[in-house]
């Protein structure tokens, strides 16, 4: 608590707030008063206090209501609640909800300023708290993210800073970077980190179920839909929905879930009730929005909407102080897991995990030491159990991704040539190979029939010799 202590008082009757301005005039707080509610919970959400006192009763959102908001956003703010001599039974209601103290109207002066002091010695102890739970969860997130090189520790602090607000988040960064694990360090530093992390990959749910998924639907609302369904938005209030993939959503429901976060209101599919949710937004993506705007293919209001706080995640090219340390983290996770002792890595073996060019990022890195986990019989990682010795695939050559041949070399051919490698060193699983490439599912998909390996043979079928 730095300077004066500011105290928001929520009252709807104009003359009792008078009475408390005069009150509180020749006390050392900064006092400001909301008329109902809902301009508390907006004042709320929009400054900072250190202490909230509200009435119980009050039309629009009651006292619960801001409780509630207060205890979902800011659980080290105290509350306090005022209430007529015959409703205690809504100020113990209060209490169990998480409110540090009650005065009963009418009330004496000296009373009401003994219980704003003692809230407020409250509210310190529970900042003291907070912080504390915060730099030990802080601790313990980091044991599992590598940031040894100066990208990734500015992708910390950037983290750090938006983790306190409730500040909408852009995550953008190519596929398998480590998106979701700087969403889940957001979420548990976030005064959230008690309220639900919910997840949605936005590429990976057929069109059609979409809109269900995150909405949810009413029984009979269509064909199939034979009992009612809580969506991912109503199962998020209180906590994080992380929207993966975001680019990849359909045009057609772009607007709905641009008004959701704006209202913070959604319908369910075949249902005219609104509901209120509490949700703190992240989304992510390998595209370029941008782009993607330009092109048509995104609405440009839910770019801006989404793009409040960006943070860019590099590749694990450009981290490359990180790929030893993942190295060995992925090693060492991967023995415990199979029971084995965690072997040496040989000059041999480390040269080739730091010269290759990881297109894959991290996600692939960890693969590649889990496979080499399952195949160690010795003491020693030796290069061969990675998979990766000689695929060419993004392999290091003097710093660059490829080397032109002396002939020419097309970007056309390239590409094509990427494409055939990535499917054969994924056994021809598209979204795998896609993974692999740092592209969606759909983006690959366009690029195969590009160059007519759609039909490319799945795994376990006879694989097609390049023409």
């Amino acid at each position: 608590m730095i300077g004066r202590p500011r105290i928001l008082i929520a009252e709807d009757e104009e003359r009792l707030r008078r009475l408390l301005g005069m009150l509180l005039s020749d006390t050392d707080y900064e006092v400001k008063f909301a008329a109902d509610g809902e301009e508390a919970i907006r004042l709320f959400a929009s400054e900072g206090f250190d202490l909230v006192v509200t009435d119980m009763r009050m039309p629009g959102a009651d006292g619960m209501q801001v409780l509630e908001a207060v205890k979902t956003h800011r659980p080290d703010v105290p509350v306090v609640v005022m209430t007529a001599f015959g409703s205690i039974e809504s100020a113990v209601e209060a209490m169990r909800a998480g409110a540090v103290d009650y005065v009963t109207k009418p009330f004496e002066a000296e009373r009401f300023k003994l219980s704003l002091e003692r809230a407020l010695g409250v509210g310190r102890l529970l900042s003291e708290n907070w912080q504390l739970r915060r730099e030990v969860r802080e601790r313990h997130n980091l044991e599992h993210i590598v940031a040894e090189s100066p990208a990734m520790q500015r992708v910390l602090q950037a983290a750090r800073q938006v983790a306190a607000s409730n500040a909408t988040v852009l995550l953008t960064g190519p596929s398998g970077c480590g998106k979701e694990v700087i969403t889940r360090f957001i979420h548990e530093l976030s005064p959230r980190a008690r309220g639900p992390f919910v997840a949605v990959n936005c590429a990976a749910i057929p069109e059609n179920l979409l809109e269900s998924d995150l909405f949810g639907h009413e029984r009979g609302a269509f064909t199939g839909a034979t009992e009612r369904k809580v969506g991912k938005f109503e199962l998020a209030s209180g906590g994080t929905l992380f929207l993966d993939e975001i680019a990849e959503m359909p045009l057609a429901l772009q607007a709905k879930v641009l008004r959701a976060i704006e209202t913070q209101v959604i319908e369910r599919v075949g249902s005219t009730r609104s509901i209120k949710t509490d949700i703190r937004f992240i989304a992510a993506t390998n595209a370029r929005l941008a782009e993607a705007v330009a092109a048509g293919r995104f609405r440009g209001d839910l770019f801006f909407r989404l793009n409040v706080f960006p943070i860019e995640i590099p590749s694990l090219s450009e981290r490359r102080a990180d790929i030893m340390p993942l190295t060995q983290l992925f090693l060492e996770k991967a023995c415990a897991q199979m029971g084995k002792r965690v072997p040496s890595i040989p000059p041999e073996t480390r040269r080739l995990i730091e010269h290759y060019a990881w297109p894959g990022n991290v996600r692939e890195l960890q693969n590649a030491v889990e496979r080499a986990t399952i195949l160690l019989t010795g003491e020693r990682l030796l290069p061969e159990l990675l998979g990766i010795a000689g695929t060419g695939l993004g392999a290091v050559s003097g710093g660059s991704m490829f080397t032109i041949p002396a002939s020419g070399f097309s970007l056309e051919e390239h590409e094509r040539s990427l494409l055939v490698q990535a499917l054969q060193r994924t056994g021809y699983n598209k979204s795998r190979a896609a993974r692999l490439l740092g592209v969606s599912r759909a983006t690959l998909r366009y690029r195969l029939e590009k160059f007519g390996l759609l039909d490319a043979p799945a795994a376990g079928e006879p694989q097609r010799s390049n023409p």
